[in-house]
């Protein structure tokens, strides 16, 4: 690896499965410390942990909805390992119905954690990297913020309003050093979407991968390495966009 992260501390929420697993294991890789996070302990934040040292990673359980723990979380990294450099907002869930037939439980659940919870985390880190004088936050939309799927509300509305965050944050600290940068991944092979393919009919399987241009589903490490890329210097003159991650499907026409 070339330490391109070298001295940085990073947090990288949801990073005990898919694509923030992927992004924590090179983060350390590259150099950085890493803060861990996910809802609660479990065997694999334990497992991961025990994988990357606890001299280069802590674990700190947290609901990101709940910004009083997300401050604290963030205290606690910095007591650690100093303040936050480098923030990648990835831990997210999932609330797809129709919209008559949605919750309000569901949308106000869905909300404060894809949207409220981003914005918790970096009104968390940013006094420390604007005293620092700088910062990267990488926030993880998706491919539903910039194209729409009948019966997946409202986790496309959050997408959106992800990214919309993501520019308006980015410029307003553009002048004090800190880039605020999203990536929106399509079909990603992540333990969820391995489980959701198993799961479904094996010719619907074959279609979803059909539909991808280049005929193949994303990895997790796919993301993880433009993830690192905004993180790094490499991307100091990028800020206040969105790079799409989706092998080309969302640019495709088709019936």
């Amino acid at each position: 690896m070339s330490s391109r992260l070298q001295g940085n501390v990073a947090l990288v929420t949801g990073s005990t499965q898919g694509i923030g697993k992927a992004v924590a294991r090179l983060f350390v890789a590259e150099g950085a410390k890493v803060i861990l996070n996910d809802l609660q302990v479990t065997p694999q934040s334990e497992a991961l942990l025990a994988e990357l040292g606890e001299g280069n990673a802590m674990f700190c359980a947290a609901d990101i909805a709940d910004e009083p723990a997300v401050r604290e979380m963030v205290a606690r990294g910095a007591e650690r390992f100093g303040p936050v450099d480098v923030l990648i907002n990835n831990a997210g869930m999932n609330v797809f119905a129709e919209p008559l037939a949605m919750t309000t439980a569901q949308w106000q659940r869905c909300f404060a954690v894809d949207l409220e919870g981003a914005m918790h985390c970096s009104r968390a880190v940013l006094p420390g990297m604007l005293e620092g004088g700088g910062g990267s936050i990488v926030n993880v939309a998706s491919v539903h913020g910039h194209r729409i799927i009948p019966d997946a509300f409202p986790y496309p509305v959050a997408k959106h309003a992800l990214i919309g965050m993501t520019k308006a944050l980015g410029i307003q600290y553009a002048a004090r050093n800190v880039r605020v940068n999203s990536i929106s991944p399509g079909l990603i092979l992540s333990e969820r979407v391995v489980e959701w393919l198993a799961g479904i009919p094996p010719e619907e399987a074959r279609r979803q991968v059909e539909l991808l241009p280049c005929k193949r589903i994303g990895t997790p490490e796919e993301v993880a390495y433009t993830a690192l890329f905004l993180a790094s210097d490499e991307a100091r003159f990028i800020n206040a966009t969105d790079i799409l991650i989706d092998g080309g499907r969302s640019q495709l026409y088709h019936d």
